[in-house]
C-alpha cells in the first residue's frame, strides 16, 4: 500500500490528547499532527523519537499533517491503526494470504452478532475438496459459504523479537473473539489477523499483565477454532505491505 507522499521526518515533541502529536521537523518547522492511534502507543510517544508524518492539502482537514511512523531501534514502527484493514484488504484482493485464499466475495464490515461489524466476510459457494487436504482440515468440515475475519493492528514490543497485543485493556477486541468463536460454533470459519507494522518481530504474544481478560479471550477462542494468524509488514517511508507470518507464542 503505498502511504501519502512524500513523508516529511522530524522528532516526537509530545503525543497528547490520543490524537494529537507535536513534532519538530527537520527544517526546524514546529507541527501538530493527527495522531490515529487511540491506544496507549506504550514505548512509541517518548520525546526525541524520530518521527514520520504524511501531509495532505484538503482544506476540510483541521490538521494538514498526519503522523504515520515512528522509529524505534532499528525499526520503522506504524501507529495508524487505519492501515490494517486497507492492507489485509489489499492483500485478500491479491490472494497474498494463503490462509485466507480461494474466496469468491469479499465484504468488509459486515453486522454480525449481537453489536458487532466484522471486518471482512469472505465467501465462495462451493469450496474445492482439494483446499480441505491443504488445510489439514477434519472429514466433517464445513466446506460452503463463509469465513469471518478480523483484523488487529499490533505496534507494540517490550521484548526484542515478540509483538504484543495489546498496550492497553482491549474490551471491545474481547468481545470480537467471543464473536468469531460463536461464528465457528455455528459451522462457519472464523479468523483473527494481527497485523504487526513493524519489520523487528518474530513471534506474537498476548499481554496477561496488561489485559488478562484478552489473553484468555484468545485461548480460548483458539481452542474454540477460531483460527489466530499473524503477519509481519515491510515498513517503507513510501509503502506499507504484508511480507511474512510469524509464529505465536502461547
Amino acid at each position: 500500500m503505498l502511504l501519502p507522499q512524500p513523508l516529511v521526518h522530524g522528532r516526537l515533541v509530545s503525543r497528547y490528547k490520543r490524537f494529537f502529536a507535536d513534532l519538530i521537523l527537520d527544517d526546524g518547522q514546529e507541527i501538530t499532527a493527527h495522531c490515529p492511534n487511540p491506544g496507549a502507543m506504550l514505548g512509541l510517544k517518548a520525546p526525541g523519537l524520530g518521527a514520520w508524518a504524511s501531509w495532505s492539502d484538503d482544506p476540510k482537514r483541521k490538521l494538514a499533517y498526519t503522523l504515520q511512523m515512528v522509529e524505534h531501534g532499528n525499526s520503522l514502527v506504524g501507529i495508524n491503526t487505519l492501515l490494517p484493514n486497507k492492507l489485509v484488504a489489499e492483500a485478500l484482493a491479491a490472494d497474498r494470504i494463503p490462509e485466507l485464499s480461494g474466496y469468491a466475495t469479499i465484504k468488509p464490515e459486515v453486522k454480525y452478532a449481537e453489536a458487532s461489524r466484522v471486518d471482512f466476510l469472505l465467501t465462495h459457494p462451493d469450496r474445492p475438496p482439494c483446499w480441505l487436504e491443504v488445510n489439514n482440515c477434519p472429514p466433517n468440515y464445513n466446506v460452503l459459504e463463509r469465513l469471518w475475519l478480523e483484523v488487529k493492528n499490533c505496534h507494540f514490543s517490550r521484548t526484542k523479537g515478540l509483538a504484543e497485543f495489546p498496550d492497553c485493556k482491549a474490551e471491545r477486541s474481547t468481545r470480537h473473539l467471543g464473536d468469531l468463536a460463536a461464528q465457528v460454533a455455528q459451522g462457519d470459519r472464523a479468523a483473527v489477523l494481527f497485523v504487526v507494522q513493524r519489520e523487528d518481530c518474530d513471534e506474537f504474544s498476548a499481554c496477561p499483565d496488561l489485559d488478562p481478560a484478552f489473553a484468555k479471550a484468545l485461548g480460548q477462542a483458539a481452542d474454540a477454532g477460531v483460527e489466530v494468524l499473524i503477519y509481519a509488514c515491510e515498513m517503507k517511508t513510501d509503502a506499507v505491505k504484508l511480507s511474512r507470518k510469524i509464529a505465536w507464542r502461547r
